[in-house]
C-alpha cells in the first residue's frame, strides 16, 4: 500500500495527464500568427517556432516520455539529439517541397508515438510481449521523422516567401528546438529533484501509464477528427467567416449606380507559395455569377467583400475552403469590393481561369485592390456561365 506521500504526487501526476488531451487540437497557428507573421520577419518566424513547441503538448509528452529514466547528460543529449535531427530533416524537406499530408493522421501517429514511449519506459515488450523492445535510437530517429511531418504541416498554413523560403523554415526550426530546450531544462530540473524521493517510483509507473492513456486519446481524437471530415485539408483554414465591427463611418447607404450587366474571362497567375487578390466593385443589391477552376493544383480560397470608404480594415466573409474550383453567385450586402483570396502552397505557379457575370465594374491596378496579372477577354454577352 502506499502511503499518504506517496498517493499525492502519484493522483497530482494522473490529473496533470488527464488534462493534455484537452488541448490537443488547439496545437495549431491562430489567425492571429499569421497575421504577425506576415507583418514580421524570420524573427517572428522563430518565435513561432519556440512558442508552437512549448504550446505542442503531443511532441512535448513524447520528449518527456524520452529522458523519463535518463539519467547521464550523455544518454540525455543523445536521445534528444537524435530526435531534433528527425523531426528536423522532415520539417526542412517537406515544407521546402511542399509536401503536405493529412494532419489528422499525422497527430495521430503522433499520438502513437506517445504511446510507445511510454510502454518502452515500463518494459512493456518483455512483460507484456514476450519479446525484446526494437532498437530505440532507432525508433526515436524514425518518430522524430514522423513528429516533423507535422511540424510542417502547421508550418505550411503560414504565408512563407518564395525568395526567402529556406530561411523562413530555418528560423522556424531554430524556434522548435529553442522552445524544446526550454521545456527539456524545465523538465530534467523536475525530474532530478523529484528523482531522490521515495514518491519517485510510484510516480514514473503512474506517469508513464498515463502517458499510454493520454497517447491513445489523442490518437482516437484525431482519428475521430479524420472519419468526420470529408475533405481534411479544409481545417488548414478557419472554417467559419471573419467578420469585423462596421463603423459608424461607412454604415451609409450606396452611393453606388448599379452597372450594366456583363460578363468576362479572366486568366489569373499565382505565383508559387504565393497569394493573389482579385476584387470587382458592386452596388448594394447587385449580383455577381461567378466559376472559376486551376490547372490543377489546389488553392486555399476566401470569398469576401469590403465596404466602400472603410477605413477600419473590415471585411466579411462569404465562403471560405481549399479546392481546385468553385462556382456560384454573390449578392453584394453593401456597396464595396467583392471578391477573392486566393493562396497557393506549391511550389509552381497556379493558373486560374476565372468567368463572372453580372452587374460590377472592374477595378483597376490600386493599391488598395490590386488585380496584377489578370487580363480581361473579349466581353462577350451570355445568358450563363460556361
Amino acid at each position: 500500500m502506499f502511503s499518504k506521500t506517496k498517493i499525492v504526487p502519484v493522483i497530482f501526476g494522473l490529473l496533470a495527464l488527464s488534462l493534455v488531451p484537452q488541448f490537443a487540437l488547439a496545437h495549431g497557428m491562430s489567425e492571429a500568427d499569421k497575421l504577425a507573421i506576415i507583418e514580421g520577419g524570420n524573427l517572428r518566424y522563430m518565435w513561432l517556432g519556440a512558442t508552437h513547441m512549448l504550446s505542442g503538448y503531443d511532441h512535448l509528452l513524447f520528449v518527456f516520455g524520452i529522458i523519463f529514466f535518463l539519467t547521464s547528460f550523455r544518454d540525455i543529449a543523445k536521445y534528444v539529439t537524435a530526435f531534433t535531427v528527425g523531426h528536423s530533416v522532415t520539417l526542412i524537406y517537406a515544407t521546402f517541397n511542399g509536401i503536405q499530408l493529412n494532419y489528422f493522421l499525422i497527430d495521430a501517429v503522433i499520438g502513437l508515438s506517445v504511446i510507445y514511449i511510454a510502454f518502452a519506459n515500463i518494459d512493456g515488450f518483455r512483460k507484456y510481449l514476450g519479446v525484446n523492445p526494437p532498437n530505440m535510437m532507432m525508433m526515436i530517429i524514425g518518430l522524430g521523422l514522423i513528429h516533423g511531418f507535422g511540424l510542417s504541416t502547421r508550418l505550411q498554413e503560414l504565408p512563407l516567401s518564395e525568395d526567402e523560403l529556406l530561411l523562413n523554415i530555418i528560423s522556424f526550426n531554430v524556434g522548435i528546438e529553442l522552445g524544446q530546450i526550454t521545456a527539456l531544462a524545465a523538465m530534467l530540473v523536475l525530474i532530478a529533484a523529484w528523482r531522490k524521493r521515495d514518491s519517485f517510483r510510484p510516480f514514473s509507473l503512474a506517469a508513464n501509464y498515463g502517458l499510454v492513456a493520454a497517447g491513445a486519446l489523442l490518437f482516437l481524437m484525431q482519428m475521430h477528427g479524420y472519419s468526420h471530415t470529408s475533405n481534411p485539408e479544409e481545417f488548414a483554414v478557419a472554417a467559419k467567416p471573419t467578420k469585423g465591427v462596421i463603423s459608424s463611418a461607412i454604415a451609409k447607404p450606396s452611393t453606388l449606380t448599379p452597372e450594366p450587366s456583363r460578363q468576362d474571362t479572366f486568366s489569373i497567375r499565382i505565383p508559387p507559395r504565393g497569394e493573389k487578390e482579385f476584387k470587382l466593385l458592386m452596388a448594394e443589391g447587385t449580383s455577381m455569377e461567378y466559376a472559376w477552376q486551376t490547372d490543377g493544383g489546389e488553392l486555399f480560397y476566401d470569398l469576401h467583400g469590403e465596404p466602400q470608404g472603410d477605413q477600419t480594415g473590415y471585411f466579411e466573409t462569404f465562403k471560405k475552403d481549399t479546392s481546385k474550383a468553385d462556382q456560384g453567385v454573390v449578392s453584394a450586402p453593401f456597396a464595396g469590393t467583392h471578391g477573392w483570396y486566393w493562396k497557393s502552397n506549391s511550389s509552381s505557379p497556379v493558373m486560374i481561369e476565372l468567368t463572372v457575370k453580372g452587374a460590377y465594374q472592374q477595378v483597376d491596378g490600386s493599391k488598395a485592390t490590386p488585380v496584377a496579372d489578370a487580363k480581361p477577354s473579349t466581353r462577350k454577352k451570355r445568358d450563363s456561365i460556361d
